[in-house]
């Protein structure tokens, strides 16, 4: 098979399944497993690499109130790999190529592809959308051995939480200029790790979210999770987040219980690497109780000032 992802998440899917030898196309943001950077890619973005959160964050609304997306698909790289799958979503443009531009690429193909849409919202979509990549592939069986390999590992999350009392208040933080509060599956994440959310809800969409409403929330523990930016591009935005009226005045900053981790690689893409996200969350709000597993990192810690 001659598979071209167009989402991290899925081309992570994808070599979690033992298809990496079919996998012949990614996207400019596939960055794991390492060995994919060396794939030609399929897509191109509209994003400046300099510009600030702020610039980003107005780029993404421009261009989301105009139906411009902001990713394009290079159409001589596309048809010269001939895709017979092609593995795409539907649930964001600001994620992703348009899926009205993959459906009109994929017709232009001389071949017959496939188009499979994923649109997770929840924990239980995303590992649902290892069986699907895994049916269309052909190989339901090691779909299904790797789908329950992940849940084991969330299970485990869960009974050793599960008697945890009382739990801290937490606000995972998607973007700091403006704010954003996590949705989807990460205030699932949260409680699952032994937390509350205080914000965001668990299935909606993340939301800019004004500053007041997180200082009358006083979260207890804050986990910085910047979608899209590693941990180096998280650091520097701090000073922005610092320089909010009230930063200081946060139950979160006053007991050193401020986060961050690397969003582009964590708790954003809706793919086998959310079970880490929950790994290091977990670590994160009750070290004592959830161990650190070998080879994550643990969040790291934001000083206040």
């Amino acid at each position: 098979m001659r598979i071209v992802s167009l989402l991290p998440s899925a081309t992570e899917i994808i070599c979690g399944l033992g298809l990496r030898d079919q996998l012949l196309g990614v996207t400019h943001e596939c960055d794991y497993p390492t060995d994919v950077l060396n794939l030609p890619k399929v897509t191109q973005t509209l994003i400046p690499t300099d510009a600030s959160s702020k610039q980003i964050d107005s780029l993404v609304r421009e261009r989301v109130k105009t139906e411009y997306a902001l990713y394009s698909l290079d159409m001589p790289v596309f048809e010269s790999l001939s895709p017979d799958l092609i593995v795409t979503q539907t649930l964001c443009d600001v994620c992703a190529v348009s899926q009205r531009e993959v459906s009109d690429a994929a017709c232009a193909l001389p071949n017959a592809a496939q188009l499979l849409n994923l649109e997770p919202t929840c924990l239980a979509d995303v590992l649902d959308s290892i069986g699907q990549v895994a049916a269309a592939a052909g190989c339901v069986a090691q779909g299904e051995r790797y789908r329950q390999s992940l849940q084991q590992r969330i299970d485990a999350v869960a009974r050793r939480s599960k008697s945890i009392a009382p739990r801290p208040r937490v606000m995972l933080l998607e973007w700091v200029d403006p704010p954003f509060s996590a949705g989807h599956w990460s205030p699932e994440l949260v409680a699952i790790a032994g937390g509350e959310e205080v914000i965001g809800v668990a299935g909606e969409r993340s939301k800019t979210t004004p500053w007041e409403t997180i200082l009358a929330a006083d979260p207890e523990v804050m986990i910085i999770a910047c979608c899209g930016f590693d941990l180096a591009r998280t650091q520097q935005d701090l000073p922005i987040l610092r320089s909010y009226r009230g930063w200081e005045r946060l139950s979160c900053v006053r007991n050193n219980r401020v986060y961050m981790v690397d969003g582009s690689a964590y708790f954003s893409r809706p793919g086998p690497r959310l079970v880490d996200s929950l790994e290091i969350l977990a670590h994160a709000l009750h070290p004592d109780t959830h161990p650190l597993p070998a080879g994550l990192s643990a969040a790291v810690a934001v000083a206040p000032r």
